[in-house]
């Protein structure tokens, strides 16, 4: 069980090298996390963009592109288009975006003759290591579904179940989060949580334990339980591997607290795809964009061996 990046990055030394098709890849901070993926043998990469302009960046990064395939397309929505067809077409293992908006680089995703739908609805993943806790911990959603029903719910717990057994975890714990721990018909989140603990119970949710609704100190914090009536007594007891948020002002709350006020590292990929897909801010560090690379390649290993 991966309970840090690194140990995510150790399970990837007897994994076969991915490959990233990475859109718009005239980005400074893309193209150094692609260069540090390949130097760690994560992941080589098709870099498709305006061939002099990444030719000028690596330069400054003193990156020997003789390693790499370039395509040279200038125009974006077709850069895009070029890039997300390298993975549909299977040349291609992992698509990353670069220096495009998120909108046009999701319109590649979505597209219906290239593109990575599944008729599913897409989610976002997010992986934290946080100094003080044991494990990793799995977030969803935190950026990309506002109000996710009862059955975008159930896709979202798939998901990242599969992104959590992927790095290890054979049995997440899967906490539905709410503002309080028992069910209130006053408050649906309450229903809908008791709801989804229910289908695991009954295996229409599988290869995890769902226990809902549960506050974020009873999923997170042993030392909480010990103090609530009955705690003790749930399945989850401070030991939640992935929370799963209401909606996405909860999560996104939740996420931004972490990366500025806590010692972590995270890593983000969207789901509910074809193939992994890389979508990270612009303003997301190298490591990040790195960690993200790592999950990936993890969750594209996984797809390649039919276990997911």
């Amino acid at each position: 069980m991966s309970k840090s990046f690194d140990e995510i990055l150790g399970k990837l030394k007897t994994a076969t090298t991915k490959k990233l098709a990475v859109s718009v890849a005239q980005d400074e901070p893309v193209l150094e996390a692609v260069k540090a993926a390949k130097e760690q043998g994560i992941a080589d990469a098709i870099l498709v963009g305006d061939k002099e302009k990444i030719e000028e960046i690596a330069a400054k990064l003193g990156m020997d592109l003789t390693d790499y395939e370039i395509v040279d397309v200038k125009d974006i929505t077709e850069a895009a288009t070029t890039a997300v067809k390298l993975v549909s077409d299977g040349k291609a293992d992992i698509y990353m975006k670069g220096a495009l908006d998120s909108k046009t680089f999701l319109r590649s995703v979505l597209n219906k003759e290239v593109g990575l739908r599944t008729g599913k609805p897409l989610s976002h993943v997010c992986v934290f290591e946080i100094k003080g806790m044991n494990r990793l911990l799995f977030l969803s959603d935190v950026a990309f579904m506002p109000y996710p029903t009862l059955e975008d719910k159930k896709a979202i717990i798939e998901y990242t179940v599969n992104v959590a057994r992927a790095c290890g975890i054979e049995c997440p714990k899967v906490a539905p989060l709410a503002a309080v721990e028992v069910v209130n018909e006053k408050m649906p989140v309450t229903v809908e949580a008791a709801e989804l603990t229910r289908l695991n119970e009954a295996g229409e949710i599988k290869n995890c334990i769902v226990d809902g609704p549960l506050s974020m100190d009873l999923a997170i914090d042993p030392e909480a339980a010990k103090h609530k009536a009955g705690a003790l007594d749930r399945k989850i007891i401070g030991d939640a591997d992935v929370l799963l948020f209401p909606d996405i002002h909860a999560g996104n709350l939740v996420y931004k607290t972490i990366v500025r006020m806590a010692d972590c590292k995270n890593g983000n990929i969207l789901t509910g795809t074809k193939a992994p897909v890389i979508l990270t801010s612009r303003s997301d560090s190298v490591e990040v964009k790195l960690n993200s690379i790592a999950l990936a390649a993890v969750v594209a290993e996984d797809l390649k061996k039919g276990q997911l």
